[in-house]
């Protein structure tokens, strides 16, 4: 970690020992949320009076002198990673570059974008950040489970499917699910419908243009004449409904 000075009094004669062979002793295998501690060692013969000064990327992280050859690190996070060391040392242990931590930030995508209409395929994928990374994954629809794996597939879909899905993902350190997607699976014929009307909207609009264009005679007339194919709009709008 450094140079320390061990200095050793005797009568009047001061004698100082400079010790450069301090090592940091760390796991190998950190997970997260987990204490750790680190402890400093060295082949030279260190007195009771013997202090340690920690260092992280240069600095202190102790506010005083400390007898205690350990450091103990509680609930290591991955902002705890860094170089442990001496600022007057090349040496350094660079730590947590590899903590171990279970499942977050577990999000499920739905391919392709617009609406999702009966007969169509329509693929969720589940995605999680973790160390090891995640090998199970489970989906769930209302509940209940319905499939494994990072991809659920689902072919000709019907207004059956709709529903909230959420998935699960699990590695050796724990567990996470994923906030629910709903899918809105829109039937066929309402699609036909829609387009029903739409054509039908815009075939009367040109009849309308078309007429106006001719001598009006009677405005009344002229009403009771668009009366039907504005019933005829409006009965299938409520069939729709």
């Amino acid at each position: 970690l450094g140079y320390k000075l061990q200095c050793m009094t005797a009568a009047l004669d001061i004698m100082c020992v400079l010790c450069s062979d301090l090592q940091v002793e760390a796991p190998e295998r950190v997970t997260e949320g987990h204490n750790v501690s680190l402890t400093c060692k060295s082949s030279c013969t260190l007195t009771d009076r013997a202090t340690f000064i920690w260092y992280r990327n240069s600095q202190p992280l102790t506010e005083r002198r400390d007898r205690n050859n350990q450091l103990l690190l509680q609930s290591v996070r991955r902002e705890d990673a860094g170089r442990y060391m001496s600022p007057v040392s090349t040496d350094s242990l660079v730590l947590f570059n590899n903590l171990l931590n279970p499942p977050k930030n577990v999000s499920v995508s739905i391919n392709g974008s617009g609406v999702i209409v009966e007969g169509d395929s329509v693929t969720l994928s589940c995605s999680s950040d973790s160390n090891p990374p995640a090998l199970n994954f489970s989906w769930f629809k209302g509940g209940m489970f319905v499939g494994s794996g990072r991809i659920y597939s689902i072919s000709k879909i019907s207004s059956d499917h709709s529903e909230e899905y959420k998935c699960r993902s699990i590695n050796e350190h724990g567990e996470k699910y994923s906030d629910a997607v709903t899918l809105n699976v829109m039937c066929e014929c309402v699609e036909q419908y829609i387009m029903s009307i739409i054509h039908l909207l815009q075939s009367m609009y040109r009849r309308m243009l078309l007429k106006k264009k001719k001598k009006k005679t009677d405005r009344s007339s002229k009403v009771a004449k668009y009366q039907p194919e504005i019933e005829s709009v409006l009965f299938i709008i409520v069939l729709m409904v």
